[in-house]
């Protein structure tokens, strides 16, 4: 691999999970023929857990050109794709004077966030157990 452009900016992490999976990381089941280092797996297992597992670069890419009228960072336009919030508490420390900046539009940018980024896999997980059970509760009566 040859280095074009080098800190030509910053990476989401699905899209570094993009390329570890390019790498092979996700490949091997027993991680013994790959050519991907330890630690490499390592991050390749820790992102899977997290939202940049359901997130695709379309996805990232439309939200990040529906969020341009809020005139946020790239830091702070990082760090919500990555972390993904989901209320008005996990915003406020991701977006520096969140309530002067953000005023009255927090809850549309809410909004935004919530509809356009997927949500992380344990809340699909935990609405998934939430449907079995009402389902569980509707055949016993």
């Amino acid at each position: 691999m040859k280095i074009l452009q080098s800190n030509a900016g910053v990476l989401t992490n699905c899209e570094v999970l993009e390329l570890l999976k390019s790498r092979g990381a996700g490949k091997y089941p027993t991680r013994v023929i790959a050519a991907v280092a330890p630690s490499e797996f390592k991050v390749y297992d820790y992102l899977e857990q997290t939202v940049a597992s359901k997130q695709t670069i379309e996805i990232i890419r439309k939200f990040v050109e529906d969020c341009k009228k809020y005139d946020l960072a790239n830091g702070e336009m990082l760090n919500v794709v990555n972390i993904r919030p989901s209320s008005a508490v996990e915003i406020d420390p991701i977006i520096q004077d969140c309530d002067s900046r953000m005023g009255d539009r927090i809850d549309e940018f809410l909004e935004n966030v919530v509809q356009v980024l997927p949500p992380h896999p344990s809340q699909l997980e935990s609405n998934e157990d939430t449907a079995e059970d009402k389902e569980e509760t509707t055949d016993d009566q």
